[in-house]
């Protein structure tokens, strides 16, 4: 390992863990940063940290544009750190990699397509099958709670109350806690994925909840790789349609929920902070972005709008 290598690395750390120290979880921006550093040592690269080497990291990725820019600010926001340490850090300019503020509309399932996605899941693999069954469980409770996938993969088994159908959530994305209730069909498939995990592994492996065919926390790598091959098999991206992202579960969640309540005619207004607390936001200007207008929701209103104005 050569000196700036050696250098680069002990700066990394001690960033990540000063950055820990403040109150931040840094998960992602630390796991970029140590890619970073995997890359400057593939790359056999003498230094110093300069914008150039941070622009062929970032575009040497699978990333996306916007992942892209965001891969490229943690390290940019590194450097200013680094510099104080390394005079011959490089500048590097802000508007190098800019952020798109185009956000892509979700792609929302219908009740046959997500069916269809959960069977798929379920035949991924015949020589393991809990591959399928923990995928097929994961994206069930993503659809029916809306949680964050990350979240649903941090749980841990303590954190689900298999009697009461209550998941516990700890420090989450607003570094709040919380406590989110299921319903008894969801509470049923938790309950036989546990008793399955726990018949392939009898002797725990990990916490985690859901598991991956090695008995260790499934990672987001592995649901999202998962997840696209289930998508694949279940002919849901087909060539001129939009990806399916296990993120689009969560809007489908809240979208289900809005029409649920027009159906029942109740006082949607009245319940949407209710929705916004379940769903884990500070704002009910969060929780909006996930609602999109469906022909199938916006058919509900205008039906609620023009029967009390004929009530009127």
């Amino acid at each position: 390992m050569n000196t700036f290598l050696t250098a680069l690395t002990a700066g990394t750390e001690n960033y990540i863990a000063l950055q820990r120290a403040l109150g931040y979880l840094f998960r992602k921006q630390a796991a970029t940063l140590r890619s970073f550093l995997r890359y400057v040592r593939s790359s056999h690269s003498e230094g110093p940290l300069s914008q150039a080497l941070a622009v062929d990291f970032v575009m040497a990725s699978n990333l996306t544009p916007n992942g892209r820019a965001i891969s490229y600010a943690v390290v940019r926001r590194f450097a200013e750190y680094y510099a104080a340490f390394d005079p011959c850090t490089g500048a590097f300019d802000s508007r190098a990699l800019p952020r798109s503020r185009h956000i892509p509309p979700p792609r929302i399932l219908s009740e046959d397509e997500l069916r269809s996605l959960m069977n798929a899941s379920m035949r991924l693999s015949i020589v393991q099958p809990l591959r399928g069954q923990t995928l097929a469980t994961v994206i069930g409770l993503l659809a029916s709670t809306g949680l964050r996938s990350g979240e649903a993969l941090r749980l841990d088994r303590a954190d689900v109350d298999l009697a009461t159908g209550i998941l516990q959530f700890r420090k989450t994305k607003f570094r709040k806690d919380r406590l989110v209730p299921v319903h008894t069909t969801t509470l049923v498939a938790l309950q036989a994925y546990a008793r399955y995990r726990d018949l392939v592994f009898p002797v725990q492996a990990s916490s985690a909840f859901f598991v991956s065919t090695r008995g260790t926390q499934l990672s987001p790598a592995g649901l999202h790789y998962g997840f696209q091959q289930a998508c694949k098999l279940a002919g849901l991206n087909r060539p001129g349609t939009k990806s399916v992202r296990p993120h689009d579960l969560r809007h489908r969640f809240a979208i289900t929920r809005l029409a649920h309540w027009h159906r029942q005619k109740v006082d949607v207004q009245s319940m949407l902070p209710m929705l916004a607390t379940y769903l884990g936001h500070n704002r009910y200007s969060d929780t909006a972005y996930y609602i999109t207008a469906t022909p199938e929701l916006l058919g509900l209103v205008a039906d609620n709008v023009f029967s009390t104005e004929g009530l009127a």
